[in-house]
């Protein structure tokens, strides 16, 4: 059992399985070789052998800790980051993991307690799935989804609120997944599970407070902070190189790197043969600045070709189109490196996208007017106001005036997600809406905005996306992207340092006029080209809308149309397909999240 739960995720790590089984547990490990490549092979244990960890991820501050540990009289028998943890255990037991610099996931198997510890970053850069519900097993866990559904007795039956979930918001947020009977580990959270026990613990929550006034004092400390936490990230034994996209984040990364690196940095970068989608020129401005030893290829994205690596790496549905030349990216830089460093994070972080700016604008507005007059005059002006999906966006002025006549979180629900309230329903076949209880995905969205409603606007908004959004969408795809072909992602803006140190900024600083990440971008604009600085924000996308009018058509019809899946209403996925062909409307998130769905199921729903 163990050794098919290994195999199933061997591209996540290809240079080596180790096993460690004794009477009650069973711990196997994939290696990925990054750090101390001769010492560093798992299952790792102690000196006298009474505890066993595996491990995913890296420690950042894993030099330091192994230093302050071998002044407390601790022997270390390998150079690895892993065997901190051991120690490190040893001495803090279960708060362990405040300790960590890093991204991570580990289990660590307790002998003489006979209980098991498993941990997980503080922003959930690594993934942990795990199960107590699996035949004769008290507890079974895995990297990925797909290693647990090798168990046999594995019980595929999909939870209904994670389909409506994943309709409405392009992937399942934690601590769910797809499957009724599978959990996430929550991002900055513990669970210690022995006999009779069962403790999931949060050790980390962002918190923000909005103390910090001397502003060129907060700006060299950020460059500062900026710095180490690269710097950190270029600790390995293999080659090492950075994605560099042309946009402020990952260019930033470049330039830092371009400080440490004892030769020409190594950068990569996909260009598209569709120029609306192309941002290559900006990459090379970065890439001949710092004579960086630079990587590009042009595609023509092959959709075939990456919708069955798609499905298969990611384990659930996951409606995020981005992923697509995320996997061309990963694919062409595995070629060349082991490591690379990405820009994730940066804009949850200070503030950099244009629907923060939106947000705390509306909320402006929302200000000036008493409650009663904003839900119904604003929503009858949303009503009659017309939809002009097909005009510029000066004249969409429906979905500002539907905004207005909200609350901050449902106006955020709203424009985050893709299927929502009717159309969600209408969507959703009968049978599935009948086994949800009530269930409603707009209420779960709206309860974490009341937990956080003593917050300033801006503040409400990044810590709602840091619990939903980053941990189920971007590091979901830039975890399994890289994973795919055996490459190691990491984002220095995520260094819990940085998170803690621009939650304490004030909103003024990270968003000025209509310029999200305002300080991050003041700060590195002695590194940056001024056009790479200061242009429009490009998302990294893929023509979807073009492709289910060509490419796509033939693969929808088959997957969704013909084959239908018994969660959707195939009515209303035919209303909507034949709505996008028309042109008038475009309905391109909405099918590919059907798509998604459907292909998912193909693959790993019950039949």
């Amino acid at each position: 059992m163990l050794r098919r739960m290994c195999d199933r995720i061997a591209h996540r790590g290809p240079d080596g399985f180790g096993q460690f089984i004794d009477t009650r547990a069973a711990l196997g490990h994939r290696r990925l070789s990054i750090i101390d490549l001769a010492g560093g092979s798992q299952p790792m244990t102690n000196e006298d052998g009474s505890l066993q960890v595996v491990f995913n991820g890296e420690i950042y501050n894993y030099l330091e800790l192994r230093e302050r540990l071998l002044a407390r009289g601790h022997v270390f028998h390998t150079n690895s980051d892993t065997e901190v943890l051991l120690h490190l255990y040893e001495d803090e037991g279960e708060r362990m993991p405040e300790f960590l610099n890093g991204m991570f996931a580990f289990a660590l198997w307790d002998i003489p307690r006979q209980q098991i510890l498993l941990g997980r970053d503080r922003l959930g850069k690594k993934p942990l799935y795990y199960s107590t519900s699996i035949p004769g097993v008290l507890l079974a866990f895995a990297s990925e989804l797909k290693a647990i559904c090798e168990l046999p007795g594995f019980d595929r039956a999909v939870d209904p609120t994670s389909v409506a979930d994943f309709l409405a918001l392009s992937y399942v947020p934690e601590p769910r997944t797809i499957f009724r009977k599978v959990s996430k580990l929550p991002a900055g959270s513990t669970l210690l599970i022995g006999d009779g026990l069962h403790r999931e613990r949060r050790y980390w929550a962002l918190s923000y407070s909005e103390d910090l006034s001397n502003l060129p004092q907060v700006m060299e400390e950020l460059d500062a902070l900026s710095a180490d936490s690269v710097a950190r990230r270029m600790i390995s034994d293999v080659p090492l190189g950075a994605f560099l996209s042309g946009g402020v984040d990952s260019s930033a990364v470049v330039a830092y790197m371009a400080r440490h690196a004892p030769g020409r940095v190594k950068s990569f970068s996909i260009g598209f043969t569709s120029k609306e989608f192309d941002e290559t020129h900006y990459a090379r401005m970065v890439a001949e600045r710092y004579q960086t030893d630079h990587h590009e290829e042009t595609v023509t994205p092959n959709i075939s070709e990456m919708l069955d690596v798609l499905v298969r790496h990611f384990d659930e549905p996951f409606g995020d189109s981005s992923a697509i030349p995320t996997l061309y990216l990963s694919r062409m830089t595995r070629q060349h490196v082991t490591v690379a460093l990405s820009g994730d994070g940066a804009d949850e972080m200070f503030g950099g996208y244009r629907r923060y700016h939106y947000g705390v604008l509306e909320e402006r507005i929302r200000s000036k007017f008493p409650s009663w007059f904003r839900r119904s005059a604003f929503r009858l002006a949303g009503r009659l106001y017309p939809k002009l999906d097909f005009m510029p966006q000066v004249f969409r002025a429906k979905t500002l005036l539907t905004n207005l006549s909200l609350e901050l979180g449902d106006a955020y629900y709203s424009s985050m997600s893709v299927f929502r309230d009717a159309a969600l329903d209408r969507v959703l076949s009968p049978s599935l809406r009948s086994q949800m209880s009530g269930y409603n995905s707009r209420d779960v969205y709206r309860r974490r905005f009341l937990a956080h409603s003593s917050l300033p606007p801006l503040q409400q908004l990044q810590t709602v996306d840091v619990e939903t959004y980053l941990s189920g969408d971007i590091l979901v795809k830039a975890d399994r992207a890289t994973m795919a072909y055996s490459l190691e992602g990491r984002s220095p803006w995520l260094d819990y340092r940085i998170a803690e140190f621009a939650a304490r900024m004030p909103a003024a600083w990270k968003i000025e006029g209509a310029s999200g990440k305002h300080i991050f971008k003041k700060t590195v604009e002695p590194l940056l080209p001024a056009d790479v600085l200061w242009r429009r924000k490009m998302g990294f996308s893929v023509p979807l809308a073009e492709w289910f009018r060509t490419s796509l058509k033939p693969v929808f019809e088959q997957a969704v149309l013909t084959s239908p899946v018994p969660y959707v209403e195939a009515g209303e996925a035919r209303k909507l397909f034949e709505e996008h062909l028309s042109g008038l409307h475009n309905r391109d998130r909405w099918l590919w999240n059907l798509l998604m769905l459907s292909l998912w199921h193909r693959e790993y729903g019950a039949h």
